[in-house]
């Protein structure tokens, strides 16, 4: 077996700042692991030790990818400890979210984040086995 984990997902963003805060929102202990400018664009690596979003500077760039609509990601799942934290941390912050309900999950939260890219927080049942 070759694979050992996932690293990373690369992002364009109209607006770095914008996207680097809502995604802190989301994860207040993620941090900056590396940054850079390449061909004149600024770009940063933010995430924790496991796993990072490469997020890029692009504004502009436009929205060709439609979600549900087109091939391509339709969203990115996390899994996190605490849906109820999550939610309340949400509203807190004016985040737009809406819920779904499956029988292995305790919690799927959804929102977009500034670039409309839909992301999936996912809290599993205690007694699911592949958590």
């Amino acid at each position: 077996m070759n694979f050992t984990r996932f690293e990373h997902i690369n992002l364009g963003c109209k607006d770095i700042e914008a996207s680097q805060k809502f995604y802190q929102t989301l994860f207040p202990d993620w941090y900056v692991r590396a940054e850079g400018v390449h061909n004149g664009s600024r770009w940063l690596h933010f995430g924790n030790d496991q796993f990072y979003l490469a997020l890029n500077d692009s504004p502009e760039q436009i929205r060709v990818h439609q979600l549900y609509e087109n091939i391509g990601i339709n969203h990115i799942g996390f899994v996190i400890n605490d849906g109820e934290v999550m939610q309340k941390l949400l509203e807190k912050a004016g985040i737009e979210y809406y819920t779904l309900t499956a029988p292995e999950t305790k919690h799927r939260i959804y929102v977009n984040d500034p670039d409309g890219n839909e992301i999936e927080l996912v809290e599993y049942q205690l007694d699911y086995a592949l958590r």
